[in-house]
């Protein structure tokens, strides 16, 4: 990390204790020049011709990806890979954008209310781009080990290199006040005499507070105590750690765990990565190597494990009904390839139905095809097509939130009552398309049971030749110690805080023969 800025202590030669009448207690700098001449105005550390004008490379790529989250909507585990790269940041300096980027982008709510608790209005009447900078510099000020001298120093030259001058005194002067209190105390502070705990949990852990209340019910409604909420909240605002996969049958980890990765815990051919750049790993740049979350591992694995009471899985036909952008699909297509199945890896968008062939490239073709087209077609088109469907349908994300530390912020309510249609014609589509004595698995990576059980169970409610499997003892078969415990009603969810993986939710539904 940069810290070229640093700002040099001058000389004060005393305290400003009297007004403009006392010339004996005047601030002056080294030189013995009259620095502040008004009493009430702070004393800066270093003098205009010494303060930092340049942008530092690690938090302007910090700053240029929390701008594009914000005004382009785009996803920040997309843009921070490709603005790293474009500034050429170094080990060190990558790892520190990566947690500036995350951090200011999770703790966002929090630090608002920190920060308008020191602007004298409304934030949302700051220019975007002051207020991402002045997140960017609580963040480093309250939750990394930065100086406070160079978090002000090097904010502040972000700002006057990208922003402007005027733009960056409001800035110095906001986070100066900032530097009042750490964040317990600005917490104690923010939440003094507020007995709403959904209020205190959402400032305090920095999710929206429909957020809150939507992981309490969550817990409640696969089994597990209202209490596990604070648990939960602070498993979403840890770093997660990288997974990896091996493809089974073409892909190894011996590469990956020669370079610090660890195997991992849960799954078979999984490891969690040490950090660094990955992309130099030759199983990586081949695609047989994978990274993607040990949930999703598992819920694939699942799929393809399921007895379906044949002697043998050959000549099986596979489907994932929501392919892209192809992670679960490459896996499920590893594993058709290993047992003489064959998978349709089927996306509605043209471009994410390339980015699914891509990632289907490293498994031999003949276990796999793409079709571009709505998935609740295929159920029509194809009846009774399929022995497995995998029915991974789109949902709100609560449940990889760490992940995607934006997503909090751009999620509303409404979103829960838009994708409900989509969620259960897509899975009518699926039961259609698989063949009795077949499964589908519905999976969502969210917890709500409005995108969960509320969907199986209208679906199931309106057939007679349906019937839920044990979902959890199907994880736990695929596991490596067979004890998740993710199970709950026939259905399974898994959790950052208990399994540190995504909150994978999974249902297993059987079409009866």
């Amino acid at each position: 990390m940069s810290e070229s800025g640093r700002r040099n202590p001058a000389n004060h030669g005393g305290r400003d204790g009297g007004g403009r009448g006392d010339r004996s207690n005047v601030r002056r700098d080294a030189k013995g020049r009259e620095r502040n001449r008004g009493p009430q105005r702070g004393f800066s550390a270093s003098a205009p011709s010494q303060r930092t004008r340049r942008a530092d490379p690690a938090r302007l790529v910090a700053f240029e990806v929390l701008r594009a989250v914000a005004s382009e909507d785009a996803y920040a585990n997309l843009v921070l890979p490709a603005r790293i790269r474009h500034h050429r940041l170094d080990k060190r300096d990558a790892g520190f954008a990566t947690e500036l980027s995350y951090g200011a982008l999770r703790g966002q709510g929090t630090y608002d209310a920190i920060l308008a608790a020191c602007v004298d209005r409304p934030l949302a009447q700051l220019d975007p781009a002051v207020l991402d900078a002045l997140r960017l510099g609580a963040h480093q000020l309250l939750a990394m080990r930065v100086p406070a001298h160079a978090a002000l120093d090097q904010t502040v030259g972000l700002a006057r290199a990208v922003i402007g001058a005027g733009p960056s005194s409001l800035i110095n002067a906001v986070l100066r006040k900032v530097t009042a209190r750490t964040l317990p105390e600005w917490l104690d502070h923010l939440l003094a005499g507020e007995s709403e705990q959904t209020k205190i949990d959402a400032i305090r852990h920095a999710h929206p507070e429909w957020i809150v209340r939507a992981l309490r019910q969550s817990l409640v409604a696969h089994g597990r105590p209202a209490e596990e909420i604070t648990e939960l909240l602070e498993a979403d605002n840890a770093a997660p750690v990288v997974n990896l996969v091996a493809l089974p049958g073409l892909g190894s980890l011996d590469e990956a765990l020669e370079n610090g990765a660890t195997p991992g815990p849960l799954v078979e051919g999984s490891a969690l990565s040490s950090g660094g750049d990955l992309g130099r790993l030759s199983s990586v740049r081949a695609g047989t190597t994978r990274v993607q979350d040990v949930g999703s591992q598992l819920v694939a694995r699942a799929v393809a494990a399921v007895d379906l009471g044949n002697a043998t899985r050959e000549g099986e036909k596979w489907l994932d009904l929501c392919a892209g952008p192809g992670g679960k699909a490459t896996l499920l297509a590893a594993l058709a390839n290993e047992s003489g199945a064959t998978l349709l890896a089927n996306e509605p968008a043209p471009h994410r139905a390339r980015l699914v062939s891509q990632a289907l490239a490293a498994v031999p073709d003949s276990a796999w095809s793409v079709r571009t087209g709505d998935g609740r077609d295929l159920g029509k088109e194809q009846p009774g097509g399929f022995d497995r469907v995998l029915a991974d349908v789109p949902c709100t994300g609560l449940g990889a939130l760490r992940r995607r530390p934006e997503s909090r912020w751009r999620r509303t309510p409404k979103d829960l009552a838009e994708l409900g249609p989509l969620q259960r014609e897509l899975l009518e589509s699926a039961i259609d398309a698989v063949r009795p004595g077949g499964i589908v698995a519905y999976v969502t990576c969210s917890p709500h049971p409005a995108e969960t059980t509320a969907v199986v169970s209208d679906a199931v409610a309106k057939r007679d030749d349906l019937e839920l499997l044990d979902a959890g003892a199907a994880l736990d078969a695929v596991s490596l110690d067979g004890t998740l415990g993710a199970g709950h009603e026939q259905t399974a969810q898994l959790w950052p805080h208990l399994h540190r993986t995504d909150a994978m939710f999974m249902a297993l539904i059987r079409k009866k023969s």
